[in-house]
């Protein structure tokens, strides 16, 4: 995983760090299980202070983020939450012992194809429901899967979350999969979402132009400090960054004299006109395919 660090930003050295962990977690960049740099390692590689990156550890420990191995090291905690799929084989055994419980019964196969066709044609799922608490993510969330797909999509906070979401396919991110789990019934599932690598997206704008005026733009406030905290880690220059809440009155203040404004995908088309927007995607392009792919199945017809 590559890291940045900007000592001049007004962003501390460890949130930094801290940030750029749980983003490399989060979009799969530091798969689970994988070890990362001691802190004398880590220290010297950015000439920072070593206690600056053993506290930057500690907080990511104590949001199990990460653990700490006796005489080992940090590694990425393999508790991440996932989406629990069968695999092919598993599938293929449940169908086999399904037709053999069939022909102890004496059903003809063209019974059991009726039977499967009725249960699969009972209620097939015909939305996403996207289960968030953050309202503005929740938004955000929503208006990327809408335009990957032509599925319907809703969404709720998990208060508001029905016990039985009838007709729906629950989508969570990953840190929000073990308490959604919890509210749906048992073996429900859960299609888990993973956040885009911020890394990738970055390297085309790298090195960060000397000067350049930067907008970043969104009504979701963790954007705001997410990008604030990566685009000055990068070399982005504090002076250079020009940060608006969407949420508030004349956000769109002063955002055309810059040469780009980086965006979230709802407020994009809320820019003043001639604005280059640069909107980053939230969702990774493997969710993206993974929700196509959901769509496409549950929409081919049964043969």
């Amino acid at each position: 995983m590559q890291l940045w660090f900007a000592r001049a930003s007004e962003v501390s050295i460890r949130e930094q760090l801290v940030t750029q962990v749980i983003l490399g977690i989060l979009s799969d960049d530091l798969a689970p299980g994988q070890r990362l740099p001691s802190t004398r390692e880590l220290a010297r590689r950015f000439r920072l202070h070593p206690n600056t990156v053993s506290a930057g550890y500690r907080q990511l420990e104590q949001e199990r983020w990460v653990e700490f191995r006796h005489s080992s090291g940090v590694y990425v905690r393999d508790q991440k939450p996932e989406v629990s799929r069968l695999s092919a084989l598993a599938l293929d055994q449940l169908i086999a012992q399904l037709f053999r419980g069939a022909r102890k019964l004496g059903a003809p196969l063209s019974t059991v194809r009726s039977r499967l066709r009725q249960w699969l044609e009972l209620q097939p799922p015909d939305h996403f429901l996207l289960i968030e608490p953050d309202e503005e993510l929740r938004r955000i969330l929503a208006a990327e899967i809408q335009q990957a797909v032509t599925f319907p999509v809703q969404s709720c906070g998990p208060q508001e979350c029905p016990r039985m979401p009838d007709g729906a396919i629950p989508v969570v991110l990953p840190n929000r999969a073990a308490a959604v789990r919890q509210l749906l019934p048992e073996g429900a599932d859960v299609l888990t979402l993973q956040v885009r690598s911020v890394p990738t997206s970055l390297a085309v704008w790298l090195p960060a132009p000397s000067g350049t005026l930067i907008g970043i733009a969104s009504g979701w406030p963790n954007f705001l400090k997410l990008a604030r905290t990566i685009l000055q880690a990068a070399g982005f220059h504090p002076d250079t960054l020009v940060f608006r809440d969407a949420r508030k009155s004349n956000w769109q203040r002063g955002l055309r004299q810059t040469a780009a404004v980086v965006c979230d995908t709802i407020t994009a088309p809320l820019l003043p006109v001639g604005c280059r927007a640069i909107p980053f995607p939230l969702l990774s392009e493997t969710s993206i395919t993974e929700l196509r792919h959901y769509v496409e199945f549950i929409q081919t017809p049964l043969i």
